[in-house]
């Protein structure tokens, strides 16, 4: 088994808000360590009193940046040398940049031109620049949102909503003629990889589902097929477009 992934965790304070830091860090654990904790702001000011407990909770190391001229966001520039400066140390996997702010697209495009993994963490208003030059963008209202009981039946929306999602249907179904064998059939998950490549914004918390197989179940559009794999033991969902209706 290859050793996790060894991912920089650079946080804008200004665009995020220390009561998503815990489910922050767990999202995050998903893809790797967190070998670097940096969030950046002007912690002379008020508003970001709130993040002193977080900080200190989970071991993130604050980097102060004054904010020299009113307008400017020093913040940022001072993120993004930090970020250039561990790029060339050449010890990362791949960074995560949490923040909703357009100025970090050229630096997430910079990362992945060499040849880096970058997550990206923001609110929805963030532009979609910042979120196409990601190679997976979260959602940090999905992460406010998620259950306590990982247990608990997932609240998404019905197949009428879902349906009704043109851009969502389509990503299926190109997804599907895109890795399906002369059958139609194709595994669930090259489907999901396929579609993450089109859209590193998607997610099925985003319509209120934990996983991807609740989420193709409830948007009822493909014929379903759950098979062993070949230790028995194993199962995987394969699906392939419905012919006996349209749509």
């Amino acid at each position: 088994m290859p050793p996790p992934a060894k991912l920089a965790v650079l946080i804008d304070a200004d665009n995020t808000q220390p009561t998503l830091t815990e489910a922050l860090l767990a999202e995050i654990a998903k893809y790797g360590v967190a070998s670097v904790k940096r969030i950046y702001g002007d912690w002379t000011l008020p508003n970001l009193r709130g993040w002193k407990e977080a900080l200190a909770e989970h071991a993130i190391q604050p980097i102060q940046q004054f904010r020299y001229t009113v307008g400017k966001n020093a913040t940022d520039s001072a993120m993004i040398i930090d970020a250039m400066d561990l790029l060339y140390t050449e010890r990362f996997d791949g960074f995560c940049l949490v923040s909703s702010d357009s100025d970090f697209t050229r630096l997430a495009s910079r990362v992945r031109e060499a040849g880096l993994t970058v997550y990206g963490f923001g609110e929805r208003k963030t532009p979609q620049a910042l979120v196409s030059a990601c190679d997976k963008f979260i959602y940090l209202d999905v992460l406010r949102e998620a259950p306590d009981d990982e247990v608990a039946p997932s609240r998404g929306k019905d197949a009428a909503s879902l349906k009704r999602d043109a851009k969502l249907v389509r990503l299926f179904r190109d997804a599907l003629d895109a890795t399906g064998d002369e059958d139609g059939w194709a595994g669930l998950g090259a489907i999901g990889s396929q579609i993450s490549n089109q859209a590193p914004d998607f997610d099925p918390r985003n319509y209120g589902y934990r996983k991807l197989s609740e989420l193709v179940i409830a948007l009822d559009l493909f014929e379903i097929d759950e098979r062993r794999l070949g230790d028995g033991k194993s199962k995987a969902i394969f699906l392939r477009r419905r012919k006996d209706r349209s749509g």
